[in-house]
């Protein structure tokens, strides 16, 4: 293992090289709060440690792992970034991402796993403030990933504390996963795009989320198309024509596969419907709620 800042060059101008470094400082920071060390990760013995957090984390059927060593070997030996977060000797959190389209400019962050043992304590933030630093120092803007989103705590994450920006609803990216996260449900993903010298990412990295009011949105508007309903399941509403729409998601979708599959089936039908076919998704409430752009409606 290797220390992750190792120097490399920065973006190509002043400017690019002082965002860099400020990106290296927030994600030092970020990694001494979470009272980890952040590396990246070369030989074989921690990538078959993180193969096992992986497991331990998403309890994957043998021939469908998230990841296995053999491709992080070759993905890290091309020079893509694999970066491992340790509390002391133990690893609690991996994150594994390839270099993407177009070439030079951008990244694709294709899993990051915390170990339950060591959530809470905004460690993924970490690994993904110290990928952010790893790709301005080589002059990269952008890093894609994808999420469920269903997943009321990633969705906040993803779009709130690091103001990413959703691009597309990808119904059943993956076709079914086999694991205990994502059970037997169909494995609908958002698409998002971290634009990682905006204003607005540059704010979040700082503590500062982009906020929505749900209220002042509602007051001017806004109509709820899928909300919760009495039974847990979603109630869906016709919304008139040009006016931003409000979805929810459920509190726990990993719990209500457990305890009802039939109705975290629900959920999916009725957000995919929602969020996709057209409409653009501007945001995320940390409440639990989606702003979308509806097709032909102001832009929000």
């Amino acid at each position: 293992m290797t220390d992750l800042m190792d120097g490399s060059p920065a973006t190509g101008s002043a400017d690019g090289a002082g965002l860099a470094g400020a990106a290296v400082l927030a994600a030092t920071a970020a990694a001494a709060r979470s009272g980890v060390r952040i590396v990246e990760l070369v030989g074989l013995e921690p990538l078959h440690e993180v193969q096992a957090l992986f497991d331990s984390i998403w309890h994957p059927a043998p021939d469908n792992r998230p990841v296995t060593v053999e491709l992080m070997r070759a993905m890290a030996k091309a020079g893509n970034p694999l970066t491992g977060a340790y509390d002391g000797t133990r690893l609690v959190g991996a994150s594994v991402g390839f270099f993407a389209a177009p070439a030079g400019t951008a990244l694709h962050s294709h899993v990051t796993g915390v170990a339950r043992s060591a959530q809470r304590r905004s460690i993924g933030r970490a690994l993904k403030l110290h990928q952010r630093a790893w790709a301005l120092e080589r002059g990269i803007t952008r890093i894609s990933w994808t999420f469920d989103p269903l997943v009321r705590r990633n969705a906040w994450f993803n779009l709130g504390r690091l103001a990413a920006s959703p691009l597309e609803y990808l119904p059943d990216f993956y076709g079914r996963m086999a694991d205990t996260i994502n059970g037997n449900d169909s494995s609908d993903r958002l698409l998002a795009s971290w634009a990682l010298d905006s204003e607005a990412v540059i704010r979040a990295v700082a503590g500062e989320p982009p906020q929505v009011d749900l209220t002042a949105l509602r007051a001017a508007g806004a109509v709820d198309v899928v909300a919760p309903g009495p039974d847990g399941g979603p109630v869906i509403t016709a919304a008139p024509p040009g006016v931003p729409l409000l979805v929810a998601v459920p509190p726990d979708v990993e719990a209500l596969r457990l305890s009802d599959p039939d109705l975290a089936a629900a959920w999916r039908l009725a957000v995919r419907d929602a969020l996709g076919g057209g409409a653009r998704v501007r945001g995320f409430a940390q409440e639990g709620w989606y702003v979308v752009e509806a097709p032909g409606g102001p832009t929000l």
